[in-house]
């Protein structure tokens, strides 16, 4: 008979689909619950709303950032919501526990006149010029998780609908278009690729190293922040960056907030709203010319 721990682990993998990484983040968390139930000789399962708010007053006193409490909170409700599908308890004492406050940071986003000059900072007589180029213009063109874009695969490129399967978070795909200047510089790559010596088992990769391998997420974080550097931008810049500069050029032309979740691969429209940023000058601009008042004002 499988332990309750192994029993949540399998929900986690085969139900809920999440990635080893973030099901090892789950229980670690649900560990640190664990040895505070131990301590007060209680399992779980008997674990009252008012003991659960107690361990969270006592983590946010260890000096935790608010961020990781947040975290930590959330793996202690998808377990006991596990309980309870489980028809391991009847009630979710975790129901009416509240996230600890965390102040929104929001990441660094580059103007269309910086990307272009990352993109110009580019060396194309160098063997992975056109690679690079590749990279940087899909990152932006199509806003890919790192993850998503050194997990790309010349199978999953439909050159002539434009478009690519790409694999999310908990091995989710979608379909995700792909502008005509990435087609243009995929192409071009490609063309470099081909006269390559590929290593084994990397045949279906669309971007290499230099031996022939698939890139690391360290690999693609060095090739942004050496052009960033070649470029003269001072912003801390991550490929991360790109994606987000993605979303919010997107949102300040007029994309449909919706539309852009689907195109980012977020599950909820509400991790969108945090992740694109407006800057105040264009939400004022905005107001002003489309708000009938204020075009009334404009037209008298």
């Amino acid at each position: 008979m499988l332990s309750l721990n192994d029993e949540y682990h399998l929900y986690l993998k085969m139900e809920k689909a999440l990635s080893n990484n973030t099901i090892e983040a789950y229980e670690g968390d649900l560990q640190k619950l664990s040895y505070y139930l131990q301590d007060i000789h209680l399992s779980p399962e008997n674990a009252t709303q008012e003991i659960l708010r107690d361990f969270i007053i006592e983590i946010s006193t260890l000096g935790i950032h608010p961020r990781s409490q947040a975290r930590i909170l959330s793996s202690i409700k998808s377990f006991y919501h596990f309980l309870v599908y489980k028809n391991k308890i009847d009630i979710d004492p975790t129901e009416l526990l509240e996230s600890p406050k965390i102040g929104l940071r929001l990441p660094e986003v580059l103007s269309v006149s910086e990307i272009d000059k990352i993109i110009a900072a580019i060396d194309l007589s160098k063997p992975e010029g056109q690679r690079n180029k590749a990279i940087i213009e899909t990152l932006y063109g199509s806003g890919l998780r790192v993850s998503e874009l050194i997990n790309l695969e010349l199978s999953k490129l439909y050159i002539d609908e434009a478009y690519m399967l790409v694999e999310g978070k908990g091995s989710k795909q979608r379909l995700v278009p792909l502008s005509q200047e990435s087609l243009k510089q995929i192409e071009l790559w490609r063309i470099d690729r081909n006269l390559m010596k590929i290593a084994k088992g990397n045949e279906d990769v669309l971007f290499l190293n230099r031996r022939g391998a698939k890139l690391t997420r360290a690999m693609i974080f060095a090739i942004v922040k050496d052009l960033t550097t070649l470029a003269g931008i001072r912003k801390n810049v991550s490929p991360h960056t790109f994606r987000h500069s993605f979303a919010t050029h997107l949102l300040e032309n007029g994309a449909n907030l919706r539309v852009i979740q689907q195109l980012l691969g977020h599950e909820s429209i509400t991790t969108t709203e945090l992740y694109t940023h407006i800057d105040i000058h264009y939400l004022r601009n905005t107001i002003m010319e489309f708000h009938p008042l204020n075009k009334k004002k404009v037209n008298s």
